[in-house]
């Protein structure tokens, strides 16, 4: 898919990865995007920047996500893709133990990490199914194909997050839809603060730019899986050729970044 004359969805669009893949669609000639955000502040600033339609959504919200997409058809008509892109981390650990996250910490992690995914992707499909195309990119994590050490709620979420996206791409790859699923190590935005140090920043810090390009290059090929680092794809190999010595090894480097 190129994403010339197309229009575009972007949740978590005010900073970040979001914010660069909206810069970055507006450049390569999108018809229109869309910049949602529950920073309905930072998300019209960037509408403004780039010519494009920005509004305020929390993504736990399902009632949120249809209004965005009622706007969108209306302001520029059919959703060509949309871009689940918006997260959240707390940055702070899981303690002593994997289970030691609060409850409502948990919850949130869901509702923000999985949930919005299946609301949005709820909001969008009748259109597509019917017009027999329509493209899914959902900005999940390395953490979803490996594993986040320190952090047991943000891996299972993006492993969840992961797991419906290959669903929808199952289910609805003969009805013309498209997925594709974003799956960085670390990159230079806020949720990065305070991790600098940690195992998911060891094969380098990407720029959300150069995630954008990443992401540019993936949609044009209909790749399923976006890997910024590639190293990704190595460690996959790795974990589902030997789990248990994967296991292992993940073991070996908790004790080192524990120290």
């Amino acid at each position: 898919m190129r994403v010339q004359d197309k229009v575009i969805v972007v949740t978590g669009g005010a900073s970040g990865i979001g914010k660069a893949l909206c810069k970055r669609f507006a450049q390569e000639g999108a018809r229109g995007v869309v910049v949602a955000d529950l920073n309905e502040k930072g998300a019209l600033a960037v509408a403004d920047r780039i010519g494009g339609l920005g509004m305020k959504c929390d993504v736990s919200v399902e009632a949120d996500l249809l209004h965005v997409v009622e706007r969108t058809e209306k302001h520029y008509g059919p959703i060509d893709l949309l871009c689940s892109n918006a997260g959240i981390f707390f940055g702070d650990g899981e303690g002593g133990m994997a289970t030691s996250l609060s409850n409502d910490r948990w919850q949130r992690m869901w509702e923000v990490n999985v949930r919005a995914h299946i609301y949005g992707a709820r909001a969008v499909l009748p259109s597509m199914i019917e017009r027999g195309e329509g493209y899914l990119l959902q900005t999940a994590s390395a953490a979803g194909l490996l594993n986040q050490i320190g952090d047991a709620a943000y891996s299972t979420t993006k492993h969840a997050a992961i797991g419906f996206a290959e669903s929808l791409a199952i289910t609805h790859g003969d009805q013309g839809i498209k997925v594709s699923v974003l799956c960085p190590q670390g990159v230079a935005t806020p949720m990065l603060d305070g991790w600098e140090s940690s195992p998911q920043a060891g094969d380098g810090v990407l720029q959300p730019e150069e995630v954008a390009e990443s992401v540019i290059r993936g949609l044009e090929a209909e790749r399923f899986l976006i890997l910024p680092h590639p190293q990704v794809r190595t460690y996959m190999e790795r974990k589902v050729s030997d789990y248990d010595r994967w296991l292992g090894g993940m073991r070996r480097l908790r004790r080192k970044f524990s120290e």
